[in-house]
């Protein structure tokens, strides 16, 4: 859900017009719909969402206009389908870094106590499973930190 307000910020914070310029959001919001009745074509569904998308940047940067109905429309039309229909959701951070930085400390003290018992094979192990799964550990003066790959 806090996604799904995220997301509504772009499209509500967009300057209104009396009139829409640059696309004919009834008719493009039609064309997901076709999309998903022909037999739920998902590519022609990203596509033309994007084709909304590439509207809405023009709307923000001032080339184009649209009006309040049509930026409504714009937004339930989004939420519609990138959200109910399509089922994505950004990642959000935040509580989701705090548990992660939490548990490659716990993982970063146990692979150091490793290496200072002279245990290199699980200090190694420990670095070459984080290193598969995308995390790389950097030793360095000031300690060993992470970073995702």
């Amino acid at each position: 859900q806090e996604t799904n307000v995220q997301k509504q910020v772009i499209i509500s914070g967009l300057k209104t017009n009396s009139q829409t310029q640059g696309l004919d959001v009834a008719a493009w919001q039609q064309r997901c719909y076709e999309a998903m009745n022909d037999d739920f074509n998902t590519p022609i569904l990203i596509a033309t969402l994007f084709e909304g998308v590439k509207f809405v940047l023009a709307v923000a940067d001032g080339t184009q206009n649209v009006s309040e109905s049509d930026r409504q429309l714009l937004q339930t039309t989004f939420n519609h389908f990138v959200f109910d229909v399509l089922g994505l959701r950004e990642e959000v951070h935040g509580q989701n870094d705090q548990y992660l930085s939490s548990a490659m400390e716990l993982l970063i003290e146990l692979r150091n106590d490793a290496r200072k018992r002279k245990d290199f094979a699980t200090s190694d192990q420990i670095r070459d499973q984080l290193k598969a799964s995308g995390i790389e550990l950097k030793d360095g003066k000031e300690g060993t930190t992470f970073s995702l790959n």
